[in-house]
């Protein structure tokens, strides 16, 4: 709020990092996340900024647990009139008396926060049945992200938070061979990568260009980066394959193009410089971080003549299950090789995917590489949906062999498939299953699988989206009171842990709900896929009990 900003005594939103009256006058350090000044720190009733994940005055008393990812505090969340952590952008007391929103990108939600969900002591939730009938136009804003206060639970901390685990746009950004990272970032932003560094195969390939206030403010940092890419580049034995240059949400709001910004960099240091977007801000926007980052791994392959008999899958930055019967299938319809980014030993192993026929994408947020890939290559691509309903596998391959002029015969997949769930519900019939979305499936899909197989599935932790409900809608007619929670609403502070009653969770977020029951996370880094993920998540299952 500019204007708002140079006037004292007030709370200035959540990303003016600094006030530059007070920072002159003062001479205070106003580090890149500190929202709120020293001098005010101190003072109780204030509301201290977005990113500060703990209160300076309780700081200093003993026994507090102030976490770099403890993102609200939970004894103060259900009092109205404070700040509760890195994602609530607007003050909750300030905002019920003169009626403002100070988020950057979120309508303010106070009232509704405070009357409904916290005040009320209960976790939102809704059951399928009530959801189906709203209808994909009519998602209560409570299950959509992007319009509800946020809170990172311990549940989500694993994918929700700067330090998340998996394939985040830092390590995916790296997944072309050889390839280097400079990101261009405040101190605060990039202490997280030096975690992703420690990982075998990632180090030495990360680099900074470090923005100080008047950066920040500015821009003045954008100027610099050709040169620090021709530093890195000089600096390195082997030349990179590939510079790809992150850049974090303060350049989302300068509004950086970094498409010229990297094509400067890449006359400055002779190799091929692309942009990645550590951008939090657009997550729920229509390209988020991991489509663009999709996109630009694959931007460096060129045209060239094509292999009938080769083919390229997209989607995951790790391979496919070795066993997966995907692999099976594609070499009985003639096909001799099959590129995955993950399997490229080299970047001249890497460009021969520019030779495939056509692009198989496995995962939604590949759709736009995929795309672009058509465009510039000419290379047409087919999408194939990770299920765990044998007979829509089925019909799936049918389909797939139908459109490429191919027959699969994939009868020993599914019958082993079938078996390993015939064993498992006999044996476990009416066994209630809770489901998570920190897992290599699509949480609504699963639970619908689980359902199909004679199984019970009380309660699903997920965020949703409009694509979910056809299997929302077939949940409605099995199992009508399943009941539906997000992982990422403020509410969820009140959730009961254990109330589920399930006799076993699936994802490394429902196991948080149900510390005391077996748990299968099925969240690993290879991927399973068709008919070879559920043999293997029903052993999985049958091990975890």
């Amino acid at each position: 709020m500019y204007e708002r900003a140079i006037k004292p005594g007030k709370a200035h939103g959540a990303h003016i990092l600094s006030m530059y009256e007070r920072a002159i006058k003062a001479g205070k350090a106003h580090g890149a996340h500190i929202l709120s000044m020293y001098e005010r720190a101190l003072k109780p009733g204030k509301a201290h900024g977005a990113h500060i994940l703990s209160m300076y005055e309780r700081a200093l008393k003993p026994d507090k647990a102030h976490g770099a990812h403890i993102l609200s505090m939970y004894e103060m969340a259900l009092k109205p009139g404070k700040a509760h952590g890195a994602h609530i952008l607007c003050m909750c007391g300030k905002a019920e008396k003169r009626g403002v929103a100070y988020s950057a990108h979120i309508p303010c939600m106070c009232e509704r926060w405070n009357k409904e969900n916290v005040m009320a002591e209960k976790p939102y939730n809704i059951t399928v049945k009530e959801l189906n009938e709203r209808g994909s136009g009519r998602i209560p804003s409570e299950l959509v992200p992007a319009s509800q206060l946020i809170y990172s639970s311990p549940a989500t901390l694993a994918f929700n938070s700067p330090g998340a685990t998996g394939f985040g746009v830092k390590r995916a950004g790296l997944a072309v061979p050889g390839s280097v990272m400079l990101l261009v970032a405040p101190g605060c932003c990039g202490r997280n990568t030096k975690l992703v560094s420690e990982i075998p195969g990632y180090e030495d390939r990360f680099f900074f260009l470090l923005m100080d206030e008047s950066d920040i403010v500015n821009g003045d940092h954008v100027g610099r980066v050709p040169e620090a890419v021709k530093e890195v580049v000089e600096y390195l034995d082997e030349k990179p394959s590939v510079v790809m240059v992150c850049g974090t949400c303060v350049d989302a709001l300068l509004g950086t193009d970094w498409d010229l910004v990297c094509r400067k960099a890449e006359e400055a240091s002779g190799v091929p410089v692309r942009p990645c977007y550590m951008y939090a801000l657009t997550r729920e926007g229509r390209k988020p971080p991991m489509v663009l980052v999709r996109k630009a791994i694959y931007s460096l392959l060129e045209p060239a003549k094509r292999d009938p008999r080769t083919v390229n899958l997209l989607g995951y930055f790790a391979p496919l299950d070795d066993d997966c019967e995907l692999y099976t299938l594609l070499k009985q319809a003639g096909v001799r090789r099959i590129n995955e980014i993950s399997r490229c030993e080299d970047y001249e192993s890497y460009l021969g995917m520019s030779k495939a026929n056509f692009n198989i994408v496995l995962n939604h947020e590949a759709r736009t590489a995929a795309a672009d890939m058509s465009s510039r290559l000419g290379m047409p691509y087919v999408e194939l949906t990770r299920l765990y309903q044998t007979d829509k596998i089925a019909n799936q391959y049918r389909a797939f062999a139908e459109g490429i002029g191919a027959e699969f015969d994939d009868r020993e997949y599914r019958e082993d498939a079938e078996a390993a769930v015939r064993g498992f519900t006999e044996k476990h019939e009416g066994l209630r299953v809770a489901v998570g979305e920190m897992s290599n499936a699509n949480a609504f899909e699963l639970a619908l699988a689980l359902t199909r197989y004679g199984l019970e599935v009380p309660e699903i932790y997920s965020s949703i989206s409009k694509e979910d409900f056809v299997y929302i809608r077939r949940l409605a007619e099995l199992t009508p009171e399943t009941r539906v929670f997000t992982n990422l609403s403020p509410t969820m502070l009140n959730y009961d842990c254990g109330s589920a009653g399930a006799d076993l969770t699936i994802g490394a977020d429902a196991a948080f709900y149900s510390p005391d029951c077996p748990n299968v996370p099925w969240n690993g880094e290879k991927q399973p896929f068709g008919y070879e993920a559920v043999r293997k998540l029903f052993a999985e299952m049958e091990a975890a009990l």
